[in-house]
């Protein structure tokens, strides 16, 4: 699959480049594993002097040697000798720097933790003695949200305040996935749209699978997901395993719960028959993988409140992989693939009322968007979008068919919600239906 997108980033880290021709910079980069960082920075870095050293789990001697190789072969950099420290190669780097501007992309950045914790604090000692001489255009990047957040957000740690420029990596936008199901199938359908989106949220590299795969309809999706030795059967483990350890599978029980629809605390509480409450603020707040969301224009101290996960990806993979893994443990595939048929249209249209609110937002033609629901869970609205400045609001209900959309009883659920939030006064309000057709 060529490269798509990624415009804005890349005239970002090339305006940094050119920065660190003055000043060193010292740049972070996060996103979710697959969401393609690494294939952004070489872009963005391509035709001028770069090092890129992948931080393996290995011993950091095996790693200072992988590393010297790099600079040989890419800076013409003699081999040094025995260095078995990183924070005295840092040091050279940042030296020679000095006098030949280039960059140095470091990828896994927080894989140090477990290798060589004192790398940071010796990263910290270099870079504050050389920066200002220095023209490194130094860019780290890291997958595991919760060690990234606490290397460069945590005041305690020696990388604190370092960071120059912060840019997270986002899935691809709805727009760019339909252009790459067109270059890919012209005559896609909307099924075909709700499924990529669906399955893969926009993460680049699950994308970049189903179109190398050939897979560019729901059917083929779920064929190249579902069968022996796929990545896709061990990839939400493989991706949370670090950012939880050993307590992963108290997690999992609850993203599990989510993903199914159990979408309030009590609800959840129920099935994991435990108190959940930290765990929730730490999924929340540390790991970013769910969304506490409350109706729209309630106050923030309210106690009605629903979660969600975040992810796409991951929202399927618990609520059909994680699910059923006894089913994958038996090679049951062709059973697999027939219960997400049964239940895929079900699931599907929660997703979908995530991709047009996805797509509001992309169109940035609105203020404010969300959903509304009572305490006792009686009238609920799938969508609410607002622009604060034209006094404009839309009141929406989403269906995958477009024939099951009924607007009188949209009216009669909106007069209760402007009734019961005194909300809306004086707006310009049109009451919409969204279906497949419109995506």
């Amino acid at each position: 699959m060529k490269f798509y997108n990624r415009e804005k980033e890349i005239a970002q880290l090339k305006e940094i480049q050119k920065l660190s021709l003055e000043n060193a910079q010292f740049t972070v980069v996060t996103g979710r594993r697959r969401i393609g960082k690494t294939h952004l920075l070489l872009n963005a870095t391509a035709g001028k002097p770069t090092l890129y050293f992948f931080v393996a789990r290995k011993a950091e001697s095996y790693l200072c040697q992988d590393f010297m190789q790099e600079m040989k072969e890419k800076l013409g950099i003699p081999l040094l000798g025995e260095i078995s420290n990183f924070g005295k190669l840092f040091e050279y780097l940042m030296v020679y720097s000095k006098e030949r501007p280039f960059s140095l992309i470091i990828d896994e950045f927080q894989e140090f933790f477990h290798i060589a914790p004192s790398v940071y604090s010796e990263m910290q000692h270099f870079w504050d003695l050389n920066k200002d001489e220095s023209k490194i255009n130094l860019i780290v990047s890291g997958s595991v949200f919760s060690l990234m957040h606490r290397i460069f957000e945590n005041s305690k740690e020696p990388l604190f305040g370092r960071a120059t420029q912060m840019i997270t990596v986002r899935p691809f936008e709805t727009s760019v996935l339909k252009d790459i199901l067109t270059d890919h199938l012209p005559s896609w359908t909307p099924e075909d749209l709700l499924a990529l989106y669906c399955f893969t949220g926009g993460v680049a590299k699950y994308v970049q699978l189903f179109m190398d795969g050939g897979a560019y309809t729901k059917q083929t999706m779920i064929d190249l997901m579902i069968k022996e030795d796929s990545l896709f059967l061990q990839e939400g483990k493989n991706m949370l395993i670090d950012e939880f350890g050993k307590e992963y599978a108290n997690y999992f029980t609850i993203l599990s719960a989510i993903a199914r629809g159990e979408n309030t605390r009590g609800k959840i509480e129920a099935v994991v028959k435990r108190e959940i409450g930290g765990y929730l603020t730490k999924m929340e707040r540390d790991y970013s993988l769910i969304s506490k969301t409350i109706p729209i224009f309630s106050k923030v101290e309210t106690k009605n409140v629903r979660y969600s996960i975040e992810d796409n990806f991951l929202t399927f993979w618990f609520r059909f992989i994680y699910k059923y893994s006894h089913v994958i443990e038996i090679r049951g595939f062709r059973e697999l693939k027939e219960i997400i048929s049964r239940d895929y249209s079900t699931f599907s249209g929660k997703i979908l009322e995530r991709y047009f609110r996805t797509k509001f937002i992309e169109e940035k033609h609105i203020t404010m968007i969300g959903g509304y629901w009572d305490r006792k869970g009686e009238t609920e609205i799938d969508l609410i979008s607002v622009n604060e400045l034209k006094r404009r609001a839309d009141i929406i209900e989403v269906k995958r068919n477009a024939a099951n959309i009924d607007l009188e009883k949209l009216k009669e659920k909106s007069y209760y919600f402007k009734r019961s939030t005194g909300e809306l006064k004086d707006y310009q309000i049109t009451y919409r239906g969204l279906s497949l057709d419109d995506m």
